[in-house]
């Protein structure tokens, strides 16, 4: 019998019948979301879809217990402001 962990940033996901799903990029109130393709575009499909007929959104990290903002390629351990764990801090597109 397998033994289940908490879900963490990074952590691979599979289907019920064992086939990868993607990786846990990030968390909210309802769950945690998932990198399905390879590559930092890969990261969010907001980034992809987000006003590219008005220019370019940038694909950052955001805390989410205070909102500090920070460039994705620094993705750090925990939040620089708060100090909260690294499962708290999601990828995030900005304009």
């Amino acid at each position: 019998m397998a033994t289940k962990s908490e879900p963490t940033v990074g952590m691979t996901v599979y289907t019920e019948d064992g086939i990868e799903i993607g990786t846990i990029r990030g968390f909210d109130e309802d769950g945690f979301f998932v990198t399905t393709r390879e590559g930092i575009e890969g990261m969010s499909i907001e980034h992809e879809r987000a006003g590219h007929e008005f220019g370019e959104a940038e694909l950052m990290w955001r805390c989410d217990e205070c909102g500090e903002m920070g460039s994705v390629n620094d993705l750090p351990d925990t939040c620089p402001n708060c100090g909260t764990e690294r499962e708290n801090i999601y990828y995030w597109t900005e304009d």
